[in-house]
């Protein structure tokens, strides 16, 4: 069976690419309820998820919000900017 599900994964992955993680950065800017905001949002977070993603962001520097194919990633990435947050892309951990 897991010889199944790899042989699923592998073609997954060269139809959709390889996962990619969108992170955002710590900054001096933003308050945390801004951040907090942005998350449930942008990404339809409840606000538990929310604030424990914008608290990992305050207390370790950074966050993986979201993960998916590099161009749904690259649109998040480029909505984090424009709500004034700090975000990167960066291939996914797998």
């Amino acid at each position: 069976m897991s010889d199944v599900l790899e042989q699923q994964r592998t073609e997954e992955e060269l139809t959709l690419g390889a996962p990619w993680d969108v992170v955002v950065w710590d900054d001096p800017v933003n308050l945390m309820t801004y951040v907090t905001w942005v998350f449930r949002t942008h990404f339809g977070y409840p606000p538990p998820i929310a604030e424990r993603l914008m608290m990992q962001v305050h207390t370790a520097g950074s966050a993986v919000v979201a993960t998916g194919s590099r161009e749904a990633m690259e649109r998040h990435v480029e909505a984090m900017h424009g709500y004034g947050l700090l975000a990167t892309l960066r291939p996914a951990d797998t």
